[in-house]
């Protein structure tokens, strides 16, 4: 048609209007950005909801800039990983609450990855990521500082009996290394001190809620993700180490109440952010705020691998990304460190860097220098009885000293006759004896010790024949079908070799250790022996006895 009013009108010649004709015409629809679809459609059901059916303009706090800039990370990161696998992100002003970026998956056109579901509220099990609210309420309590000395060792807790992600132990681990490490059993530990219900009460009461399966009540597994919480929770919940230990929830409108609790003292919450900025050690240079926030954060890997998580702050900001499948589908490994982590990184590194807040230490936080394995202060401490000193933040001028282990909770504190000549262990009346006063470190923590300690810090063997009846040393433990310094070489053809194994002496279950590493003995005690080298093998009880050997695997042929 407007072809031809161009020739009636002689705008253009016959012969032109002609070829326009043959000329094919392209038609496209023009659209305009698309940004936070799912953050606008809650926010539409919401407006709905609360003004009936009419027609109305909703305003967002989402920061345009940076919700397309966090979109477009999820985007390039989603465009590498497996079918079905989605991923959610939430950014906010730890100040103010105000949500600056909401993506609730990775790409909303995409319906293979289920791309409608918003899972920043979805239920999802936290893995880890509840383990820093645990160390504050802990700091709280004066149960901790930062460089308390834990137990990383098998442990039973009431016939629940946790392990390590890497499925190896550390033994002495000081309260900055479990959390940046996320050991499984000091956490459990400590939960076990501070108590599951009083847990998840305060997360309760500072706006995280924990969903059991019905008619369950909290129990150890909380801390490792036994329970149901969001991401939105989440982010709210890590702001508080940005807000002086207040919890918040997230505003994704203007005119949203601001709603905060208290989860942890400002102390507390000093303290741990500064151990998940890689610190909890006060002699260590600490890293002012300057130019560029530090990212304090945090991973977390649901059972099964269905859930990755990163959780941090950096500066005023607060953010948090989850990575897996919406239906719930493992993700064989796929964890924290190595999904969510890397984008949370990217999030940070993408925010503006102006206008980074202070951050100035609260006057109840102080540096003490403190010694294991008491964990008292040092300058109290006499120093045959200091084996490590360490320098730790503690809280409100408090300095817990170490905890004794289930084991034997006797004092770590322990009085023994020294026969003054040969140094050894005797008793009263057996010959001339000076009594001295040893510092004992948690039971538990023995099999670890041999080469940890100086000799002269450890309580020396008997004097022989001079073992008081009434204090006379426990059974033994000791390893059968292996001993000390043993060289063994696989059979012909073979690539491995097979033990079996026993002990005696035992109180208890028996649990195995090789070069560090949690082993378990197949049926018949059987373990097999596959990579060459040099090794060593742990076996201890319950009771902390112990036994070790040495032994060396010769490559197959």
């Amino acid at each position: 048609r407007v072809l031809a009013r161009l020739a009636a009108f002689g705008v253009w010649s016959p012969d032109v209007v002609a070829d326009a004709r043959i000329e094919p015409v392209i038609a496209q629809r023009l659209q305009g950005a698309w940004l936070a679809p799912l953050a606008a459609e809650r926010l539409h059901r919401q407006a709905r909801r609360a003004r009936g059916r009419g027609l109305t303009r909703v305003a967002s706090t989402l920061d345009r800039e940076l919700q397309s800039t966090v979109e477009r990370l999820l985007a390039d990161r989603a465009s590498i990983l497996p079918p079905k696998v989605s991923i959610a992100a939430l950014l906010i002003d730890a100040a103010s609450l105000e949500v600056l970026a909401y993506a609730g998956s990775a790409d909303f056109t995409d319906a293979s990855r289920s791309a409608h579901v918003d899972m920043v509220r979805g239920v999802r099990s936290p893995g880890s990521t509840l383990k820093p609210f645990l160390y504050g309420m802990a700091f709280d309590l004066g149960l901790i500082h930062s460089q308390s000395l834990l137990i990383d060792a098998p442990q039973t807790f009431g016939g629940y009996q946790p392990g390590n992600f890497q499925a190896d132990f550390s033994g002495p681990v000081s309260v900055s290394d479990a959390l940046t490490r996320s050991l499984n059993v000091p956490a459990v530990d400590l939960l076990d001190q501070v108590g599951p219900a009083a847990f998840s009460t305060a997360l309760g009461a500072a706006g995280v809620k924990l969903r059991m399966a019905a008619g369950a009540t909290p129990n150890l597994s909380v801390i490792l993700g036994g329970a149901g919480v969001t991401l939105e929770e989440l982010v709210g919940a890590y702001r508080a180490l940005a807000a002086g230990g207040m919890t918040g929830r997230p505003r994704l409108t203007p005119d949203a109440p601001r709603e905060e609790a208290r989860v942890m003292s400002a102390g507390a919450a000093w303290i741990v952010r500064d151990i998940l900025e890689g610190g909890g050690h006060p002699d260590r240079p600490f890293v002012d705020a300057g130019s560029t926030a530090p990212l304090a954060w945090k991973t977390g890997t649901s059972f099964g691998f269905r859930d990755a998580w990163a959780l941090g702050v950096a500066g005023r900001y607060a953010l948090g990304v989850w990575v897996g499948r919406p239906d719930g589908t493992p993700n064989p490994g796929f964890f924290g460190a190595n999904m969510a982590a890397p984008l949370l990184k990217d999030i940070a590194a993408a925010l503006p860097q102006h206008d980074v807040p202070a951050r100035d230490r609260p006057d109840s936080v102080q540096a003490v220098n403190i010694c294991w394995p008491l964990g008292t202060r040092s300058e109290d401490t006499p120093a045959p009885l200091c084996h490590r000193q360490h320098m730790a933040w503690t809280l409100d001028g408090a300095v817990p000293p170490t905890r004794p282990d289930r084991i034997d909770p006797s004092s770590l504190r322990r009085a023994v006759w020294i026969e003054p000549v040969s140094g050894l262990r005797t008793a009263p009346g057996c010959s001339a004896a000076q009594r001295r006063e040893f510092a004992r470190w948690p039971t538990l923590l023995q099999p670890w010790l041999d080469g940890f300690l100086p000799a002269s810090s450890q309580v020396p063997a008997w004097l022989p024949g001079c073992a008081a009846s009434a204090i006379a040393p426990a059974r033994t433990l000791r390893i059968a079908g292996l001993s000390d310094g043993s060289r063994l070489k696989p059979a012909p053809r073979q690539r491995h070799v097979q033990l079996q194994l026993s002990v005696r002496g035992a109180d208890g279950p028996v649990y195995w250790m090789l070069d560090g590493r949690r082993v378990e003995l197949s049926t018949g005690g059987r373990l097999l022996l596959q990579d060459a080298g040099a090794h060593r093998l742990t076996a201890f009880d319950e009771g902390g006895r112990h036994h070790s050997v040495r032994f060396t695997l010769d490559a197959a042929r």
